[in-house]
């Protein structure tokens, strides 16, 4: 296509996808859209890929792939396809709270286009208010399951889908509201494609689709020639299954060569019990490519975003991993372990090119969700109150951003008074948490902090998706990792308690919760820093006076200016330990490692995966736990502590290995299972 045409039109359906973005966040009711920008909306070409997605669109699911939930459906004009099942819409969908709806646009008789959009719906019914907890053990437990089905034929709609969905969730008018917000966010599409191949030809219109992606495929290629060529391996953990006190790893061998990717996630854990399994169906799916896609943004942001960002990337995904989940695996939280799989893609993008990365993402976050009984005959309220972040890991030559991790997604923080209209809570502080930020020449971004009060009897609280209470963002480059988040009931008052990684509370009224939220990573050594910044730290309480001397060696004085020569001093004084090593784990991970090292527990999953799926997470806890009894729960506990005799718990491990799977070859399937 003629490249300034195409540049025409590749801005005329960028408008049409921004203004079904607008359409969209402008008339839904959900606070987890108009206010966080919990959804997503985008043009599908006739291969069933994104070719334009918004700019300022606050989800980077580009790379969703909708051919088999537009197969699935016989389609004809004015009808819309819903779907919110990862597994019948083949890993469109990636967990129930997403409904996903797709519009057929024709021009005359002939099919031109798909509008597409999805909304987080703030319950889908299932076991808890919200959809959404760790616990299930099943995606059944989850909410309802809807398969590739119209939900509006020939521009009417379903009436018995609304009936069967609205008996079957909490918030029936809200969700509805969202559905019809949807269904006009993809009228709008409609009518702005027709003026479009009005004023340029069917022909045309379609010729563009293929154009878009094979353009950015080229400018993709050509950012990632900054990669020098080669074999990177790297791995992350969450801190658990929550079914066990055991970490889950997600491993990765990122091959580099002439500006292609390969992504290898062999010696993954397998999945678990709950609800961290991420449905990717096998394939470089849209939950592990976030990482890979801000590092081609932030080296080219002129590239169209569109399906074109990944066609020279490929993977190797075997089944039955956390990172590709198998029916009926429960799939709710997917978000914490895809989070910390993209940190692994952080860390071999790192160790290619170190002077071209930034750090890893400070963790999950938190999503506070609160709900309470309604009047008699009523159905419970359920409200997102905030979407906590941690702040942003440095990189080469700047901070990090605090208070807001944007590495996985820009979605937004709610405002109080949105929090304190809608809900009974008060909020009494909301604020940066001191000295969070992993130390650095470059200091990592700070995270945020939240106290709330209850004013009502009867509530509940839940704080999902926490995590790296165990392992924190890691340091990077002679950078320190930051600090891990804290979750406290009654912080500072008589009964105070560390909840730890606990999801559900029932609190009574004056009980306060405080979240603080976790730093993210330094990049260089912190004695680096230029000591004006330390102080400009100290001014706006990022770092305590304390914090400056002891990480930097910055000495500020109560007038909030440098003392020179006590910092001389104490820089002078410093003994230097591990500077200059690539990262800084963390105690944690560095006690866990050298018990559970890399060969030791590849070596253990690839015997794992010649069992049955159904024992295979029995067998791996059997296996860790009888090596290491008394591991503690995430942030109530040190892994230090539990492993401070690694030989003693080596020894062990072999023993247990040879005892359950047999000495290198695999027991047979029941054996293993007693």
């Amino acid at each position: 296509m003629d490249p300034v045409l195409l540049e025409i039109l590749a801005n005329k359906v960028t408008a049409i996808a921004d203004e079904m973005q607008i359409t969209m966040q402008r008339t839904s009711r959900s606070v987890f859209v108009n206010e966080a920008s919990d959804f997503a909306v985008g043009l599908i070409d006739l291969e069933g890929e994104v070719f334009v997605w918004p700019p300022g669109s606050k989800i980077t699911e580009i790379n969703v792939h909708a051919a088999h939930t537009i197969g699935a459906v016989a389609l004809e004009p004015d009808d819309v396809i819903v779907s919110n099942d990862p597994y019948l819409s083949q890993g469109m969908s990636t967990h129930l709270p997403d409904l996903h709806l797709i519009r057929p646009y024709y021009h005359e008789d002939r099919l031109v286009a798909y509008g597409w959009g999805f909304i987080h719906y703030m319950d889908v019914g299932g076991r808890v208010p919200g959809s959404m907890t760790i616990k299930n053990t099943e995606i059944f437990q989850e909410g309802i399951r809807i398969p590739p089905m119209k939900i509006v034929k020939g521009g009417k709609l379903n009436a018995d889908f609304v009936k069967i969905f609205q008996a079957n969730c909490r918030l029936p008018d809200i969700n509805m509201a969202d559905i019809h917000s949807t269904l006009g966010c993809l009228e709008v599409g409609a009518k702005r494609v027709a003026e479009t191949i009005a004023l340029y030809g069917a022909d045309t219109f379609i010729e563009c689709q293929e154009a878009l992606k094979a353009y950015s495929a080229a400018k993709v290629r050509a950012a990632l020639r900054r990669l020098p060529d080669g074999v990177y391996d790297f791995w992350d953990y969450l801190d658990d299954d929550l079914v066990s006190d055991i970490p889950i790893r997600m491993r990765l061998r990122m091959t580099i060569a002439d500006g292609t990717l390969h992504f290898d996630l062999t010696g993954t854990d397998p999945q678990v019990p709950a609800a961290y399994n991420v449905p990717t169906v096998g394939i470089l799916h849209n939950w592990l490519t976030r990482r890979i896609t801000t590092f081609i943004r932030t080296h080219d942001d002129t590239i169209p975003l569109n399906a074109g960002l990944y066609r020279d990337m490929t993977a190797t995904n075997p089944p039955g991993t956390v990172l590709n989940a198998e029916f009926p695996d429960p799939v709710s939280e997917r978000h914490a372990t895809a989070t910390s799989f993209n940190n692994a893609v952080t860390g071999a993008l790192l160790k290619a090119a170190p002077d071209l990365m930034a750090g890893p993402t400070c963790g999950t976050g938190a999503i506070i969700v609160y709900t309470e009984p309604g009047a008699e005959g009523e159905a419970t309220s359920v409200i997102i109150v905030q979407s906590l972040r941690g702040g942003m890991s440095a990189y080469k030559g700047g901070d990090g951003v605090d208070g807001r991790d944007v590495t996985m997604n820009t979605m937004h923080n709610h405002p109080i008074e949105t929090i304190e209209g809608k809900c009974a809570l008060r909020v009494v502080e909301y604020d940066v948490a001191i000295d969070s930020g992993g130390p650095g020449r470059w200091r990592g971004g700070v995270g945020q902090t939240m106290i709330l009060e209850v004013l009502r009897e009867g509530c509940t609280l839940q704080v999902r998706g926490l995590d790296r209470l165990r392992f924190p963002s890691w340091g990077v480059m002679g950078g320190k990792h930051g600090a891990l988040p804290r979750f406290v009931l009654n912080q500072g008052k008589p009964g105070e308690r560390q909840l730890g990684k606990a999801e559900e509370l029932r609190a009574a009224v004056g009980d306060t919760i405080t979240v603080v939220m976790e730093g993210a990573a330094g990049y260089g050594d912190p004695y680096l820093r230029d000591p004006d910044a330390v102080r400009s730290d100290v001014v706006q309480s990022f770092v305590s006076r304390e914090g400056a001397a002891r990480d930097y060696g910055v000495v500020i004085t109560d007038d909030d200016s440098v003392n020179e020569d006590a910092t001389a001093a104490a820089r002078a004084a410093r003994v230097k330990k591990n500077i200059g090593a690539d990262f800084d784990f963390g105690p944690e991970r560095e006690a866990w490692e050298r018990v559970f090292d890399d060969a030791t527990m590849s070596d253990l999953n690839q015997r794992l995966y010649a069992l049955p799926k159904s024992v295979r997470h029995a067998t791996r806890r059997r296996i860790i736990e009888r090596a290491a009894p008394n591991l503690p729960k995430a942030g109530l506990g040190s892994l230090v502590d539990a492993l401070r005799d690694a030989d003693a718990v080596r020894a062990r491990l072999k023993a247990a290995m040879g005892d359950i799977l047999g000495a290198g070859a695999t027991q047979p399937a029941e054996q293993a299972a007693q």
